[in-house]
């Protein structure tokens, strides 16, 4: 990486997190793991004539334990304040021992990762209804950023999953859209370009594992979906480069899909979650333009 990208991308995440973390309005469990729980945020300005729309919030990591929801909780909060009632999901990442090779902890883990997001997404509408005043469900958009992008895309198309996959549905989730930000949303292009240092190579076991798990686990593999999806990229990323988003939107059409994608010039990877940059404005936008 040149020297001037490192250090755009040093600020641009130094900026990211600086903010401190927001806590919820209340927290549920969808489980008895205790990373199986869900933080609900209410708008801040509520509509009383108006239910809220449900944004679901997905955080990034590369699927890895040191990275939990607590980091994007100033995202939730953000559009909290835009008037979207929020859900920040929480999921077992992977073990916190150093990956092989040395390289850092293990990237996700198979299949507890995916357990656990088909599980929060089966169990949100009834928790929403409970903790959530006034939300409309039927106004529901999933959004996630990095790896979790990459959970948001998997969540949407569940229902068009290998026939023995055990997160397999009978029809589509019900979601308004999907917004899915610098998402790993196609494994083979993440694997070349060794984006975060191999991790979906890691979240799906590794070595032969990783053909033989693909097609249950690559949003690439899973489509078309039937469900509105936009894609969010900033051009300067050098965390997920933007040829993996284009990579997944160039699957799509070829699925007969029309897959959105947004390239914000100038931008990188953190600025989508982070509330003092104007990307973030964009990313709340686009989840409004599904959301109503």
């Amino acid at each position: 990486m040149p020297d001037d990208a490192a250090a755009r991308d040093a600020a641009e995440e130094a900026s990211a997190f600086s903010h401190p973390p927001v806590d919820p309005d209340v927290t549920a469990t969808y489980g008895d793991h205790p990373d199986q729980v869900i933080d609900f945020y209410t708008p801040r300005e509520p509509d009383p004539e108006v239910p809220a729309p449900l944004v679901i919030v997905l955080h990034g990591g590369a699927w890895r334990a040191p990275y939990d929801r607590r980091h994007i909780t100033p995202f939730a909060d953000f559009l909290a304040r835009r008037g979207f009632a929020v859900a920040n999901v929480e999921y077992r990442r992977g073990a916190t021992i150093p990956a092989q090779g040395g390289e850092g902890p293990v990237a996700g883990r198979w299949p507890d990762t995916f357990d656990d997001i088909a599980a929060a997404l089966d169990a949100l509408p009834a928790l929403a209804r409970e903790h959530l005043p006034k939300v409309d469900l039927r106004r529901t958009v999933i959004t996630g950023h990095s790896a979790g992008g990459h959970l948001a895309l998997w969540a949407a198309a569940r229902h068009v999953l290998p026939a023995d996959a055990p997160w397999r549905t009978d029809r589509p989730a019900p979601l308004r859209g999907v917004v899915a930000l610098a998402p790993i949303a196609d494994f083979t292009v993440a694997e070349k370009l060794n984006v975060c240092s191999g991790a979906s190579r890691q979240l799906l076991g590794g070595g032969a594992r990783f053909a033989e798990r693909q097609p249950y686990a690559d949003p690439a593999f899973l489509l078309p979906t039937g469900i509105a999806t936009t894609l969010v990229q900033g051009r300067t990323d050098v965390i997920v480069p933007e040829a993996v988003a284009e990579s997944y939107a160039e699957a799509a059409a070829r699925a007969g899909e029309v897959v959105g994608l947004t390239l914000l010039e100038d931008v990188g990877h953190f600025p989508l979650i982070d509330p003092a940059a104007d990307a973030c404005a964009v990313v709340a936008e686009e989840i409004a333009q599904l959301a109503w």
